[in-house]
């Protein structure tokens, strides 16, 4: 055997979104502001994932405004509407869809009052980058002017949006019922190199295709893929949590090895829009599902280029050299039987 071998893998997987087997739910307020800003209120919680920056990027759209023009409110849930936690991958999908319709609602209340005083339906009404005009005619003016035209015709532009997902509980006989209303599906490849004297592994390079619905933010879904397969790394070749009789005895991360920007492999992100057809919006999420399919893809990659099928993780040097050992033992074994 070469000392150092190559192989690929390639694993899949899928994710419901959502808080599971209930009805998940969250609602926002919109408001269409003076000099054409808009501000958004939501007791949504920004850990790190970029929902702010997404959210922001609805309303303007919803709204005809540019991003930077729209205000993300106090989070505070004693003055916001519900919004439930950060997690399950439903900020996007439950939040996101919240923004959208309570824009649309603020929206609609400013078309009408602006189609009003053109005289034209309000169907034609079409907002964009800041500006209000109506199709097939000359009439054009600022978001600015609208919105103080809408104000001194004695309305404000306000809107309130919820959205829900409603799951079921399972058949506790044969399995059946539909838990999350909106899935994700993901696809990895991964190639690593296993040297095969002291069981490291390294991974090459790794491929990854999800379903994400539509695409609000493609940077930030590739972040959020990146991130995920670099936790996906940690499970699958070093993070080794252990626990005895329900308790951490894991010391400290003074011991617990993490991936380092020297271990992560170029990652490509390949986004697939699949629109969730249930959603305003048609967005579904990105969060832990990229994380899901990693390890396996990289323990399969093990196998293909070694032989060798991990079964617990890590999958350290000391896991994969005895592996290899072992299957080394039952060829020769083998062997000597034949003869």
């Amino acid at each position: 055997m070469q000392r150092k071998m190559r192989g690929r893998g390639v694993a899949a997987s899928w994710y419901g979104i959502a808080r599971t087997a209930t009805v998940d739910r969250a609602g926002a307020w919109a408001e269409l502001d003076d000099g054409g800003t808009a501000k958004v209120v939501t007791g949504v919680t920004e850990i790190g994932e970029g929902i702010l920056t997404v959210l922001a990027q609805i309303a303007a759209e919803e709204l005809g405004i540019r991003p930077e023009d729209v205000t993300i409110g106090d989070n505070d849930t004693a003055r916001s509407p519900e919004a439930a936690h950060a997690g399950a991958t439903r900020q996007t999908y439950m939040i996101g869809n919240s923004v959208a319709l309570a824009c649309r609602e603020a929206k609609a209340r400013l078309f009408a009052e602006i189609a009003a005083h053109w005289e034209v339906d309000a169907g034609t009404l079409v907002a964009f980058d800041g500006e209000l005009r109506a199709e097939g005619t000359n009439l054009a003016m600022t978001m600015a002017e609208a919105v103080d035209l809408c104000k001194r015709r004695g309305v404000v532009p306000v809107g309130a949006g919820h959205f829900a997902a409603h799951g079921t509980g399972l058949n506790p006989e044969d399995g059946s019922g539909a838990p999350w209303q909106a899935y994700v599906f993901g696809t990895q490849v991964a190639e690593v190199e296993v040297d095969t004297v002291t069981g490291e592994v390294q991974v090459l390079g790794l491929w990854a295709a999800h379903d994400v619905g539509r695409v609000i933010n493609p940077r930030g879904v590739e972040g959020q893929i990146e991130g995920g397969v670099v936790q996906g790394l940690g499970q699958a070749l070093m993070e080794d949590y252990q626990t005895a009789n329900g308790h951490p005895v894991t010391h400290g991360f003074a011991k617990y090895i993490l991936p380092t920007a020297l271990d992560v492999p170029e990652i490509t992100s390949i986004l697939v829009e699949d629109p969730d057809p249930l959603s305003p919006l048609g967005a579904k999420g990105i969060g832990e599902p990229a994380l899901v399919p990693t390890a396996p893809a990289i323990i399969n990659a093990i196998h293909d280029a070694v032989g060798v099928r991990i079964r617990s993780l890590p999958a350290t040097p000391e896991k994969v050299l005895a592996a290899i050992a072992e299957k080394q033992a039952r060829a020769a074994a083998a062997r000597e039987a034949a003869e």
